[in-house]
Order: structure tokens, then C-alpha cells, then sequence
């Protein structure tokens, strides 16, 4: 009992928290970007599939992080503006 109390406060050590912006195609699918690593993504047809898929690519772009790459930023919102043509 105590060895899984351990592994849990170790695992919520580790753990990381990511922002993903998540926008919707004219086809209905889910894209998700991550904020802090760039070039990261992925797409799923439901949010559960999204939030999936995306765990999946964060893991994978954590492995083939480029050292000097930050993954500390801190995320402040979205703002969406207007140009008028």
C-alpha cells in the first residue's frame, strides 16, 4: 500500500501540465495545437479522441525534444482580433 502511495507522488512530480488550443475544422474534426512545444498537434472526430490523440503526440514530441527548446512558458490566453480589408 505505501509503495503505490510513493508511486503516485512521484508520477504527480513528473507530470507536466500543457495548454492546447482547440479549433474546429469546416469538415467537423478537432484540431489541437500545444502552446508550449511547437509543432505539436493532432486532430481527433470527438474531443475524447482529440484529448486522446493529443496526450499521444505530447509524449512523442517530448521524446525528440530539441534540448534547447523551453517547455516553461507560461500561458496567458487567446485574443482574437479584427482587420478590416
Amino acid at each position: 500500500m505505501e509503495t503505490n502511495i510513493k508511486m503516485k507522488a512521484i508520477i504527480r512530480n513528473m507530470s507536466k501540465k500543457f495548454n492546447v488550443i482547440v479549433e474546429q475544422d469546416e469538415d467537423g474534426m478537432y484540431i489541437g495545437k500545444v502552446l508550449n512545444l511547437k509543432g505539436c498537434l493532432s486532430q481527433g472526430k470527438t474531443l475524447d479522441e482529440l484529448m486522446k490523440n493529443i496526450k499521444e503526440a505530447i509524449s512523442l514530441c517530448l521524446e525528440v525534444k530539441n534540448s534547447n527548446e523551453s517547455v516553461n512558458n507560461k500561458f496567458i490566453g487567446v485574443q482574437q482580433i479584427e482587420i478590416l480589408s
